[in-house]
C-alpha cells in the first residue's frame, strides 16, 4: 500500500474533492493547480522531461551560462543557482532520538473482534487498513550502525477511517526512566561527549554515570547488556507500546491496556562479535531484500488490559505501577489477547519522501484510544509533535506520507505556515455563522473517561523502591542461562573498562549486587572494583529519592520538604492512604 492509499488520500484534510488528488480545475485555464503525488511516486524516468523546480525546461543538467567562453559565470543562470541552492539545503535536521532507521508500508488487518473493549472502526473483525512502520535505534546518529546495542524504535501509522493512530513504541517492554524531565539528559548521555567529541564506544562514563544515579533503569540496562541487546534486523523482534494506554467502548466503559506486536518469524539476536562483522546497514539491508523477494514479515498485534480496581489492587498488593514505564505487567495476571495481523508488502519507492519524512506522534489516537496518566507518556505528546514541526515544519501532516484518509471530507482553522501544500480554500478560519464548519457528536464522554483527576500542583520525582528490583532479579536467576549469564558479565564490564570514573563503576556494581548478590560478584571480579558498603540503601541519588533503607534519602541533597514527596504516583483508591 502506497504511503496515501489508493483512493482519496489527498481528497481528505485538504479540501480538495477529486479522488486523485489533482485541484478542482482552474476555471479560467482548466489546468489542475497541482499534480498528484502517486503519479509522481510511480512514475518512470522515461516518462518526465528535465526542468527547473518551476516546471521549464532545460537542455542538459551540466551545461552553465559564462560570459564568454573564458568569462565568470552568470547570475541570470537560474538553473545552476537553483540547482546549487536546493543542494545546499537537502539535508532536513536529523531526528534528535531515533535518527537511523528505515521502514516499509503495509496493511494491517482485525482478525478478533476487540469493540467489546474498544469502539475503534479499526477493531472490528475484518475491518483493514494501510499501514507504514519505521524501525530504528535510539540514541546514534543518522550514519551509526544498525546493529548497536541500543534499543530499537518501532512505530507502526495506522491509517484507519477514522483518522491515523500512532503506535510509538519500541522493541522492550521497558524503559530507563519514569520521570519524563529525565529523558533529555538521559539521551544527552547517549550523544557525543561535549568536550571529546567521542561516543560511549570510546568513552562510557556520562553512559555509566548517569546509569548509577537513577537505579530504576537496571531493569532495561539488564535487556540491553544480554543478549537481547543486538535484535538480528528488525524482522526478528517485538514490539511493546510500554506506556499504558486507556481503551473505551461505545458505551463509553473504560480499561488499561498495554499493546503488544509479536513477531510471526520469531525473535532472533546477534552477539557482540557477530555483529561486528556485519553491514552497518544490516537490518535495513535485510528488510528491504526480504520484501523485494515477497517474503512479507508479519506481526501479530495483542493486548493486556486491565480495570481500574484491578490497577489498584496491583499497586497494593504486588506494587506494580501500571503509570511506570520501568514496570511490566505480570502474563500471568493479564494475558494477552489477540487482535489482528500486520504484514508488511510493500518497499519505500523514495526513502526521504517516505521514511525519512514519516512522522509518528503518540499523541495522534481514534475514538476508542485515550492516554493515560503516565507521566513519559504524557511528556511525549507534546514532545512528539513539537519535533516535528521544528524538523519538517508546521504542515508536517500535509506532507503525502502523513496524511490521513479518513472516510470523511476534514476541515480546520490551521491556515498558512511554511509548505501549506493545502490552505483549505476560500473556507472561513475561524468558527463562522455564515458558513458554518459541521461537526460529529463525540464516541463517548471525555469527562467520564478522563475525569477523576482533583488534586493540587505536586513537584514530583519518583523514588527508588523494592520492587524496582524484582523483574531485573527475575530475568537475571529465571530467564538468562548460565552461558547468558556470562556474555552478560563480559558485555557490562567490557563496556565499563572505557569508564574513566571508579566510583561510577562501584555505584553501578552496589545496584548489580542489589538485583542479585552473585551477579554483583561476579561484576566485582570482573572488572576489579568492588561494590559500595552499605549497599543500595545507603546511598544518595542524583535523580531519584531513595526509598530503600529505614530513613528515606532525597534526591541530590535535597531538604525533607514539603515538595519532596515519597510515592510513585500509582492509581489509588480514594480512600487510600500513601
Amino acid at each position: 500500500m502506497a504511503p496515501n492509499g489508493t483512493s482519496n488520500g489527498h481528497a481528505n484534510g485538504n479540501g480538495h474533492a477529486n479522488g486523485n488528488g489533482n485541484s478542482p480545475a482552474n476555471p479560467a485555464t482548466s489546468v489542475p493547480l497541482s499534480k498528484s503525488y502517486e503519479e509522481d511516486r510511480n512514475a518512470k524516468s522515461t516518462d518526465v522531461e528535465y526542468t527547473t523546480s518551476n516546471g521549464a525546461t532545460q537542455r542538459h543538467p551540466y551545461t552553465v551560462q559564462r560570459a564568454g567562453l573564458d568569462g565568470p559565470l552568470l547570475l541570470q543562470d537560474f538553473h545552476l543557482i537553483d540547482l546549487l541552492s536546493h543542494f545546499d539545503r537537502e539535508r532536513i535536521p536529523e531526528r534528535v532520538v531515533h535518527a537511523k532507521g528505515g521502514g516499509a508500508h503495509g496493511v494491517f488487518e482485525c482478525t478478533d473482534d476487540f469493540q467489546d473493549l474498544s469502539c475503534a472502526d479499526m477493531f472490528k473483525k475484518g475491518v483493514s487498513c494501510p499501514i507504514s512502520m519505521r524501525f530504528s535505534t535510539v540514541g546514534g546518529e543518522s550514519g551509526s550502525p544498525d546493529l548497536h546495542r541500543d534499543p530499537r524504535g518501532f512505530s507502526i501509522k495506522f491509517r484507519t477511517s477514522e483518522g491515523n493512530w500512532d503506535f510509538v513504541a519500541n522493541n522492550t517492554p521497558v524503559f530507563f526512566l519514569r520521570d519524563p524531565a529525565k529523558f533529555p539528559h538521559f539521551i544527552h548521555t547517549q550523544k557525543r561527549d561535549p568536550a571529546t567529541h567521542l561516543t560511549g564506544d570510546d568513552d562510557s562514563t556520562a553512559f555509566w554515570d548517569y546509569l548509577s544515579q537513577n537505579p530504576e533503569s537496571v531493569h532495561q540496562v539488564m535487556i540491553l547488556m544480554s543478549d537481547r541487546g543486538i535484535p538480528a534486523g528488525w524482522r526478528f523482534m517485538h514490539g511493546y507500546y510500554g506506556h499504558t494506554l486507556k481503551i473505551v467502548n461505545k458505551n463509553g466503559e473504560w480499561q488499561f491496556c498495554q499493546f503488544h506486536v509479536i513477531s510471526e518469524q520469531g525473535t532472533k539476536n546477534f552477539t557482540q562479535d557477530e555483529a561486528a562483522k556485519l553491514s552497518p546497514d544490516y537490518a535495513q539491508k535485510d528488510m528491504f531484500e526480504a520484501i523485494e523477494r515477497g517474503e512479507f514479515p508479519q506481526w501479530k498485534l495483542k493486548a493486556q488490559t486491565m480495570t481500574l480496581k484491578q490497577a489498584e489492587e496491583l499497586w497494593r498488593e504486588k506494587k506494580i505501577n501500571v503509570f511506570d514505564l520501568t514496570h511490566i505487567w505480570p502474563h500471568a495476571d493479564f494475558p494477552l489477547r489477540e487482535i489482528g495481523k500486520l504484514t508488511l508488502n510493500e518497499n519505500a519507492k523514495n526513502y526521504f519522501a517516505e521514511i525519512e519524512q514519516i512522522a509518528f506522534n503518540p499523541a495522534h489516537m481514534i475514538p476508542g484510544v485515550e492516554p493515560s496518566a503516565d507521566p513519559v507518556l504524557q511528556s511525549r505528546l507534546f514532545s512528539y509533535p513539537d519535533a516535528h514541526r521544528h524538523r519538517i515544519g508546521p504542515n508536517y501532516q500535509q506532507l503525502p506520507v502523513n496524511q490521513h484518509i479518513a472516510g470523511y471530507a476534514s476541515g480546520n482553522f490551521q491556515r498558512d505556515g511554511q509548505m501549506a501544500f493545502y490552505n483549505q480554500g476560500s473556507r472561513p478560519n475561524y468558527l463562522s455563522s455564515i458558513d458554518p464548519i459541521k461537526f460529529r457528536d463525540p464516541a463517548y464522554s471525555l469527562n467520564d473517561v478522563h475525569g477523576r483527576f482533583v488534586g493540587e500542583a505536586v513537584s514530583f520525582l519518583s523514588e527508588i523502591r523494592p520492587e524496582d528490583f524484582n523483574a531485573p532479579r527475575a530475568l537475571w536467576q529465571k530467564v538468562f542461562g548460565e552461558e547468558q549469564q556470562q556474555r552478560f558479565i563480559e558485555t557490562v564490564s567490557g563496556h565499563m573498562a572505557n569508564c574513566k570514573d571508579e566510583k561510577i563503576i562501584q555505584r553501578q556494581l552496589t545496584i548489580f549486587k542489589e538485583v542479585d548478590q552473585s551477579l554483583g560478584e561476579r561484576l566485582e571480579k570482573a572488572t576489579g572494583v568492588k561494590a559500595l558498603e552499605g549497599g543500595v540503601a545507603a546511598m544518595q541519588f542524583n535523580g531519584s529519592h531513595n526509598g530503600m533503607g529505614n530513613k528515606k534519602i532525597p534526591a541530590n541533597g535535597l531538604k525533607e520538604t514539603n515538595d519532596v514527596h515519597f510515592y510513585n504516583g500509582a492509581p489509588q483508591a480514594q480512600d487510600a492512604k500513601l
